[in-house]
């Protein structure tokens, strides 16, 4: 069991440098069946995937579920942003169990930590929350100082530190050995919004408000600009070679950035009105969005620079965020109270 030591303060640049046990409440909702997924362009459908189909669950009502995060175990994590708690999903019967994680709590992100537990970023305590995987016991690491920096999402490094993003112009890292959380101020104030980490171990940001991306590393952080001005990195992923892939919400794009290179490419997603919001890239390297404007997932295949949008079947989803394992990727419909997965086919 974690301790809960003192946290650290450091306000500097984004670089390196006792908890309640609360039973769960079980709900059940019966799933609904599998549908196939119909794609809505014309051009080739991703090499890698075949006969796409959805299937949604819905949670407790109030729940209002933001993240979503899949467990090697078979469960699924969502942060009930709404109820203040942490819910989990037993897909195979459709049962809920949530965890109250709080007074105030109203928790953003979700992840599953190397040790298998969940890891939650929660705006409402201005916190980092674990929730054991087993006895669902709740620990809480406070954020230094007074400021809510509006927790949004987090990312293990190679290392096994933990870093977050805070909307309010923060990043900041948990050691999990020591308990030890540090702050930092981001490049160019508010806007820090999505995080992710490459194969090689390194932890890259996102700025939606700063329209840039950037390392989080040892030593002054660089942001690097996405191709559209003012385009809006809202969420960021990498895949197997460790090229990063980014929404540009404002500007309708998914953009890709070399970091080795320096090089961008983008691509606009097809529709009148796309609003690309979530990214993530499955285990084939197809890229996978959220199209708020199309209500819809979609791939883009890098290798033949084509997209293929799947409509998701419940309308006005608002699908925030994406997380996958083989063959699944998952998403919260934030907007419609149900949890989706668009099993993809792949073996």
């Amino acid at each position: 069991m974690l301790a809960l030591p003192a946290a650290v303060m450091a306000v500097a640049s984004c670089t390196a440098p006792a908890g309640d046990s609360l039973g769960p409440q079980p709900t059940t909702a019966s799933p609904s069946p599998s549908r196939s997924a119909s794609p809505l362009a014309s051009s080739p459908s991703p090499s890698t995937a075949r006969d796409p189909s959805f299937q949604e669950f819905a949670v407790p009502r109030g729940s209002r579920p933001h993240d979503v995060a899949p467990a090697p175990d078979g469960r699924v994590w969502y942060t009930a942003q709404g109820s203040g708690e942490l819910g989990v999903l037993d897909p195979s019967s459709g049962e809920t169990r949530h965890v109250p994680l709080g007074s105030g709590s109203a928790p953003h992100g979700v992840i599953v930590g190397p040790d298998g537990a969940p890891w939650i970023t929660d705006s409402g305590l201005n916190a980092i929350v674990r929730v054991d995987p087993g006895s669902l016991a709740v620990r809480r690491f406070p954020l230094p100082g007074s400021r809510n920096v509006n927790l949004n999402t987090a990312a293990f490094d190679g290392a096994g530190i933990l870093w977050f993003t805070g909307q309010a112009g923060f990043c900041g890292s948990l050691d999990p050995a020591s308990g030890a959380v540090r702050l930092f101020e981001a490049p160019r104030g508010r806007g820090p919004y999505g995080i992710a980490t490459t194969p090689a171990g390194d932890v890259w940001l996102s700025s939606l408000a700063g329209s840039y991306i950037a390392k989080v590393a040892a030593g002054p952080v660089q942001p690097v600009d996405v191709p559209t001005r003012g385009g809006g990195a809202r969420r960021v992923w990498s895949d197997s070679r460790g090229r990063l892939f980014v929404t540009e919400w404002f500007a309708g794009m998914l953009a890709m950035y070399e970091p080795s290179t320096g090089a961008w490419k983008q691509w606009r997603l097809p529709g009148a009105n796309p609003q690309p919001y979530a990214v993530y890239v499955d285990e084939r390297d197809v890229v996978w969005i959220s199209d708020f404007g199309a209500n819809a997932l979609v791939a883009f295949d890098p290798s033949v620079e084509r997209f293929r949008a799947y409509p998701i079947p419940t309308r006005g989803a608002s699908v925030r965020q994406l997380l996958g394992r083989a063959g699944e990727v998952w998403g919260a419909e934030s907007g419609a109270g149900k949890l989706v997965v668009l099993r993809t086919g792949a073996t």
